[in-house]
């Protein structure tokens, strides 16, 4: 965590790149988690968490996306997105009552086009894109669920919509294999990372994020020489009060 934290401040101050973290993965795979232990590292200053859940009618009204677009992290800055533009290649693809408009045949294979159009842009104007796949499974889900019933810390989380999604469980699967397959590329790979055991997760996530942040051609900035003079008086005047008040 002290590299990670060592690394986001060079980040800040070189602010020549954005890093944005995108979490996809089944109900319980631990994306909150694996988000909270990637946070304890960094400033929160100089990070944004954004959440994507069932589309509002504004961004229905929208190209799918639009409102992923509106919170794409600036320059310096780490964005870290739980869920995201994915979802309409995903849930969307096992649920297709859920589309707006009307559904073409290849409406698929446009959107993984759209999608690494995408992500092809933002790479090409600094922004670093990590995706990570928490792959859990379906044995691990249903430990995870029942755990929940008893906990009042996550027990809120639960409904018998969950439950529901779980006989969709190998048209999940089969989206996600077309989608990491479709969507992977050199400048913005996958990451399927096991998820059944968290805590080696997170310190899988942890290294990814490193990784990438090490890859990026960071430095702090070079002080001018008009900026060294003004350095050169704030030390003197600094000396100076020291001596007077002594």
């Amino acid at each position: 965590m002290a590299k990670l934290s060592s690394l986001q401040q060079l980040h800040y101050a070189s602010n020549r790149h954005a890093l944005l973290l995108i979490f996809q993965g089944m109900d319980a795979a631990g994306k909150d988690g694996a988000i909270r232990h990637v946070m304890s590292g960094v400033n929160p200053q100089g990070c944004q968490v954004s959440s994507f859940k069932q589309p509002s009618a504004e961004e229905q009204e929208h190209d799918f996306l639009w409102r992923a677009v509106n919170r794409l992290p600036e320059r310096g800055r780490i964005g870290i997105f739980n869920r995201s533009y994915y979802e309409d290649v995903l849930i969307v693809r096992v649920h297709p009552e859920m589309q707006h408009g009307t559904e073409q045949p290849d409406v698929w294979e446009h959107r993984y086009c759209s999608i690494t159009d995408l992500e092809k842009h933002l790479h090409r104007n600094g922004t670093q894109i990590i995706k990570i796949f928490l792959h859990l499974s379906k044995e691990e889900q249903r430990r995870r669920f029942l755990k929940r019933v008893d906990d009042p810390d996550k027990n809120w989380k639960l409904s018998l919509a969950d439950l529901h999604e779980r006989k969709y469980w190998k048209q999940y699967m089969d989206a996600y294999e077309k989608c990491l397959n479709g969507t992977s590329t050199k400048h913005a790979p996958w990451y399927a990372v096991p998820a059944d055991d968290k805590d080696n997760a997170r310190l899988i996530v942890s290294q990814i994020v490193v990784d990438a942040f090490q890859q990026l051609k960071m430095a702090y900035p070079e002080v001018s020489a008009k900026q060294q003079q003004e350095l050169d008086s704030i030390r003197k005047l600094l000396s100076e009060e020291q001596e007077k008040a002594a």
